[in-house]
């Protein structure tokens, strides 16, 4: 009887430290689900693509980007000051030859290099105007870089949000293309011209 009342309390206690371990093991699987769901909520813009972002048009109404599904895209930040400001009239013309159902512009006016655009909305808009005959949607001035960045320019500049590439807004009228499904496509400087053959044939879909 003794010899059997030690096995028996051997069995309890092998037992105990099997349970014991198995609600380790899913206390553990618990603490994992609940910091990767953490993470996941102190980046919630990292699913996201173009068409869940909005902006404010220099008339000051809403403009939400999933209008624009379907259509490819050129995203530009402008200044009136500058000396690419003349990249207006080749953007313009770009529009009037390929703006419709399938592509677009979108202007960001922007004060951040060099005090550029230093008026305000109603003033961009007079200056866009009269001087190169801008139609293509305008938003209102915005910062695209530092701590006031707005978000739209955040995706664009951030590899974890937009899947693609780490770029840095280095001065005005830097371009991005992005495609009819909201999806970044690529990043050019300044100097690049909006008539520059990759940027047409991106216009023309091919």
């Amino acid at each position: 009887m003794k010899t059997l009342s030690l096995y028996t309390l051997l069995i309890i206690t092998l037992t105990i430290a099997c349970n014991d371990q198995a609600e380790t093991t899913i206390s553990t699987n618990e603490t994992v689900n609940h910091n990767q769901t953490s993470l996941m909520n102190l980046n919630p813009d990292a699913a996201k693509n173009l068409h869940d972002y909005h902006s404010e048009t220099l008339e000051g109404e809403r403009f939400d980007f999933a209008s624009l599904k379907g259509k490819r895209v050129l995203i530009v930040n402008t200044a009136s000051e500058c000396g690419y400001t003349p990249q207006y009239k080749q953007l313009q013309e770009l529009y009037s030859e390929m703006g419709g159902k399938k592509f677009t512009i979108i202007g960001f006016p922007s004060n951040d290099f060099g005090g550029q655009e230093p008026g305000s909305n109603q003033d961009i808009k007079a200056f866009c105007e009269k001087n190169y005959g801008v139609t293509f949607p305008m938003m209102a001035k915005t910062p695209v870089k530092g701590k006031d960045q707005h978000p739209i320019y955040k995706w664009l500049t951030h590899k974890d949000l937009n899947g693609k590439k780490d770029v840095s807004v280095q001065w005005n009228f830097n371009k991005f293309l992005i495609d009819e499904n909201g999806q970044w496509v690529a990043y050019y400087p300044s100097n690049v011209s909006p008539l520059d053959e990759k940027i047409i044939a991106f216009a023309e879909g091919s």
